[in-house]
């Protein structure tokens, strides 16, 4: 709070203490109003015990008091049982037997989590590579030029955005420019900038509405909602999105689309259907965005090219770290045709106001040392170990029930006999089990003679840690329905 340079020469020099905030009360002296601010302090609880006091000295200057009207108030208190005071250990709160009252009602204590927990969209939180990201951190600081500390550049580090387009070429079979990469906080970020806001990078006056697959996220058609952009379902199977459907809309020229491995349904896109919407998008003048959530993540064989890479001038390429390190990190990426990103980088603002300009330069030193390679080699084997698991303890005691989709990513689609999964999810939640159902992700306005509605859990087995998963594993047996 205050340092003794301004004390007397012959006086000793006074340890700094705490910073204090006091309100005196007028009406009384100054002392007896030093005396009852710090005395309500105490009762509040703002003073906890054991709490360090300013010298008086320095809390006479704050407060613009004569020292010994500090002195003796803080004497007093002493002698009240309010403080304590040793020689060379300063002025503290005492001990006090009476309980500090409480000033407000406590926050109601938070409801237990679930027994077993089964839902999709998070990676195993104990595997994130602490130490590895450790040692990144302090490469990067230690490298980091001056200027880094500074506001942040919109578009993101040029480090960080240079090793992702070498990254995302080399893994992802895409097309990127570093040039043509814009840093965000996440997908759902991305969709905000690129609908939302006083000057979304997409208007959806000029690019709605917009063709979603039939089973997505309800929270992304949510925040397009809100944004004012409506959603036309496009049915999906075996396939991936049936994207020949597009031709029966000529009102939509922009696609939402997880080709790599629907989501949650769990195939790919067909690479005849890959082609046909390339060719699609480039008939209307329109684009693609590419939802690449999990694509690094598939295990009965090598992950499918983004779709990026057949026309990066109709594809705006969307990843994150979400899946492949960890929600917490908050960092994201578009790779957009060149004509867009001027008009991101102006949805954005003057600076960055939401990458961390430090983890940034953290995860660009990670990717390129080889750890972010080395993390994601190692999350496939335990996701794919976790994935034959589940298979293993259905065949075992449910083997009537299908998993549908690809082995890839983190969730897997049980299906269900109709008109059983209302029944299932109650089970599941009689028995502590958090575990979702397929009917959560499908669109409002897909209709039955559209594309049917099918019965089916969305199961998550990365989220559970290691001691845990066989007994949800169990669980989930528990409660699945017998064969018909």
């Amino acid at each position: 709070m205050t340092d003794t340079r301004g004390t007397h020469p012959s006086e000793p020099a006074q340890p700094t203490g705490n910073d204090l905030h006091l309100d005196l009360p007028a009406g009384v002296g100054r002392r007896a109003a030093l005396m009852a601010a710090l005395r309500e302090a105490i009762r509040s609880g703002r003073l906890a015990p054991g709490t360090r006091l300013p010298p008086y000295r320095a809390l006479a200057a704050d407060l613009g008091l004569a020292r010994n009207t500090a002195a003796e108030a803080y004497a007093e208190l002493v002698a009240e049982g309010w403080l304590t005071a040793r020689q060379g250990s300063g002025t503290t709160v005492a001990d006090r037997a009476e309980p500090v009252p409480r000033t407000r009602a406590c926050r109601p204590s938070r409801r237990p989590g679930p027994a077993h927990d089964l839902r999709q969209g998070q990676p195993d939180a104990a595997s994130f590579p602490r130490a590895g990201w450790l040692a990144a951190a302090r490469r990067a600081l230690t490298a980091a030029p001056n200027e880094a500390f500074g506001p942040g550049d919109p578009q993101g580090r040029r480090e960080l955005r240079t090793v992702l387009a070498d990254y995302l070429a080399r893994a992802r079979g895409g097309r990127p420019d570093p040039d043509r990469i814009v840093v965000c906080s996440g997908f759902a970020h991305a969709l905000r900038l690129l609908f939302d806001g006083a000057a979304p990078v997409l208007p959806p006056a000029e690019y709605g509405p917009l063709a979603v697959e039939a089973y997505g996220l309800g929270f992304h058609r949510g925040l397009l909602a809100a944004a004012g952009v409506p959603t036309v379902p496009l049915p999906i199977d075996e396939q991936g999105a049936r994207t020949g459907e597009l031709a029966r809309h000529p009102e939509i020229r922009t696609a939402l689309l997880t080709p790599a491995h629907q989501f949650p349904t769990g195939g790919p896109l067909d690479p005849g259907r890959r082609a046909a919407v390339v060719d699609w998008v480039r008939g209307r003048g329109g684009l693609v965005l590419e939802d690449d959530y999990d694509g690094e993540f598939r295990y009965d064989r090598q992950p499918v090219g983004a779709l990026q890479g057949l026309d990066p001038e109709r594809v705006v390429y969307l990843g994150s770290t979400s899946k492949s390190l960890t929600p917490a990190l908050r960092l994201g990426w578009m790779v957009l045709p060149d004509h867009l990103v001027d008009r991101a980088l102006a949805a954005k603002g003057e600076r960055e106001g939401w990458a961390s300009a430090l983890d940034q330069l953290t995860l660009a030193e990670f990717i390129d040392s080889g750890g972010y390679d080395r993390h994601v080699r190692r999350m496939r084997r335990r996701y794919r170990d976790r994935r034959d698991q589940l298979v293993a303890a259905l065949a075992a005691r449910a083997p009537h029930v299908e998993v549908s989709g690809i082995a890839a990513g983190l969730h897997a689609v049980l299906r269900l006999e109709p008109g059983t999964e209302r029944s299932v999810l109650k089970a599941a939640a009689y028995r502590g089990l958090a575990v979702e159902g397929l009917a959560d992700y499908r669109h409002p306005e897909i209709g039955e003679e559209e594309m049917p509605a099918v019965d089916g859990l969305v199961v998550g087995y990365a989220t559970p840690p290691d001691h845990a998963y066989p007994a949800a594993l169990g669980a989930l047996c528990d409660i699945l329905p017998p064969s018909a």
